[in-house]
């Protein structure tokens, strides 16, 4: 028996990786003291649960922490070395430093007059530089769950447009000398993915601003990218599609007998709030299979920690636990052999919650990025402080129905 815990404060993620596998072989023991438990006296001791509860807890920290560290690696550093780049970008980085600090906007306007890409738009503001646009990017697909495993595209107008075949074209064999039949024509939905606002408004003393060593492009990239992760992870989950993009729990949702275009599948658990009293992990086999060979094969679970908590409990018939932690540092833990990705957006499990997702998001949802990122520098509103208004515009939507499958914790 473990009788110590893996203590929460750790120096290094090798330290963490190390204190998460210790956690869960405490966690294992316990567990399965606990149904051994409920074997001999149809009840679990007070103590064990207790003790059971203190490891899952120190689990999530753990885990918590070793997901900051691996977020933390990922944000890229904005590139201070303009080598291979043009005159004009090296450019539009000064003046918009000169904007960013002191409210110059006489270069960036310039600029405008000669048609480049520092261009104000109606809203007012200007672009960052580009080589800031893409960093900014690359932040957000390692601090957004949902965007870090859908396909992203890059759009230059109002909305993403693409065609999506209801009837595919008919095919068949036929002899060498057979009469060939007309077949049927193939017949495509229109579907329809605007670019919508997303906004953040960091502030700076002018201090700040004015000091040489600070890198405002660095600055800002930091001030937003968590803001904007947060706001884009939310709305892919749960979003309804009017001034935000639209999540893929919002679609309408139906019983795998009536599948269809504009509807994603689910599998009931067949117990309000909670997983089947019998066999609990048989739902989640059913719920892997409900998709096609070709969608599993890059498949993923989709679940926020709590959801995960629960699910950490589940044995296969041959008494190994279905959830594993990362096999090395920097991994993701598994569920049944497919990865696990932490979106706190979905809900906790409730009566008839849809708290679980499983799918390939490559292929099911698509996020869109309008090209620009705009600044609107304040200096009124909020003295002595300098506000700057940014704004991107991003959509999102699902673009591939079949893709995904939903996992209700309810009785039908």
């Amino acid at each position: 028996m473990h009788q110590a815990f893996p203590q929460i404060e750790t120096k290094s993620a090798g330290e963490d990786f190390a204190a998460l596998h210790e956690a869960f072989a405490a966690f294992r023991e316990t567990n399965d003291e606990r149904l051994a438990q409920i074997g001999r006296r149809m009840g679990a001791d007070v103590l064990t649960q207790e003790k059971l509860a203190r490891i899952d807890r120190t689990l999530d920290e753990t885990k918590r922490r070793l997901d900051a560290q691996a977020m933390q690696g990922a944000r890229p550093l904005l590139a201070r070395e303009e080598r291979d780049v043009g005159f004009s970008v090296r450019e539009h980085k000064s003046a918009f430093r000169a904007y960013m600090r002191a409210g110059e906007s006489a270069g960036l306007k310039a600029m405008e007059e000669k048609a480049m890409s520092a261009t104000s738009g109606p809203d007012g503001g200007f672009l960052v530089p580009q080589p800031a646009e893409r960093e900014i990017v690359q932040r957000l697909a390692a601090l957004s769950p949902i965007r870090a495993i859908a396909s992203v595209r890059e759009i230059s107008g109002a909305a993403y447009r693409k065609a999506y075949p209801i009837v595919a074209a008919a095919a068949g064999w036929v002899a060498e000398n057979a009469a060939r039949p007309q077949t049927n024509s193939p017949q495509f939905a229109d579907m329809n993915f605007p670019a919508m606002e997303l906004y953040a408004m960091p502030s700076a003393t002018q201090t700040l601003l004015d000091d040489g060593a600070v890198d405002v492009e660095q600055w800002l990239a930091e001030e937003i990218d968590t803001t904007f992760a947060e706001q884009e992870g939310a709305a892919f989950v749960n979003g309804n599609g009017t001034g935000r993009p639209m999540g893929f729990l919002a679609y309408p949702k139906t019983a795998m007998n009536a599948l269809g275009h504009g509807k994603i599948g689910y599998l009931p658990t067949g117990a309000p709030g909670a997983l089947p009293a019998a066999n609990p992990s048989d739902i989640l086999v059913d719920l892997v299979y409900s998709l096609r060979a070709g969608y599993r094969q890059n498949a993923r679970f989709v679940m926020n920690r709590k959801t995960q908590a629960a699910i950490r409990k589940l044995k296969a018939t041959t008494g190994e636990y279905l959830w594993q932690p990362p096999a090395v540092a920097g991994g993701v833990a598994s569920l049944m052999n497919f990865p696990i990705v932490e979106a706190e957006d979905m809900p906790d499990i409730a009566a008839d919650s849809f708290s679980l997702a499983f799918g390939d998001f490559r292929r099911g949802y698509l996020v869109v990025d309008r090209q620009g990122v705009r600044v609107l520098r304040d200096p009124y509103s909020a003295k002595p402080y300098v506000l700057f208004y940014v704004t991107k515009r991003v959509g999102g939507g699902v673009q591939d129905f079949d893709a995904i499958r939903l996992l209700k914790f309810g009785a039908a």
